[in-house]
């Protein structure tokens, strides 16, 4: 038989017993750092693109003549007494902007209006989108 105890068989360094190894509380780190940034994205993400304050959609769109557009629209917002701005465009059949206009939605009673406007365009239309819609209106689309 060998005159080596146990502990000289297993060193200590090798296999702490007492308190966390560096390895395990990286990990713990590493955990709780990517939950936080998990939880920030998915937080700007939301914001961004998670319900509204203001929507829009087209309802329809028709092509007057080689350069003009007529598109009628709804415009939702949670508290209808703001005024909002909505940018429509128009577009040719490959998809290129040939046209766009900003629209004044004013306050209403109702948290959805229906609008129409016209879109002057540089060549023939061939569809017509909203491009978005805020609530920061500038000054020149005020009635004087």
């Amino acid at each position: 038989m060998s005159d080596t105890t146990v502990n000289d068989r297993y060193p200590a360094d090798r296999y702490p017993t007492s308190g966390g190894s560096p390895r395990r509380t990286r990990r713990w780190v590493l955990a709780a750092v990517s939950v936080a940034l998990g939880a920030i994205l998915a937080f700007v993400l939301f914001r961004q693109f998670g319900s509204s304050e203001i929507e829009s959609e087209v309802i329809t769109f028709e092509v007057m003549d080689d350069s003009t557009l007529d598109l009628q629209f709804t415009v939702t917002r949670q508290d209808p007494s703001r005024e909002a701005v909505c940018v429509i465009r128009a577009r040719s059949k490959d998809g290129q902007e040939t046209g766009r206009r900003e629209v004044l939605v004013p306050p209403s009673d109702t948290g959805t209006v229906v609008l129409k406007s016209t879109v002057k365009t540089s060549q023939r239309p061939g569809m017509g989108d909203i491009y978005g819609c805020s609530f920061v209106v500038p000054e020149y689309l005020h009635p004087r």
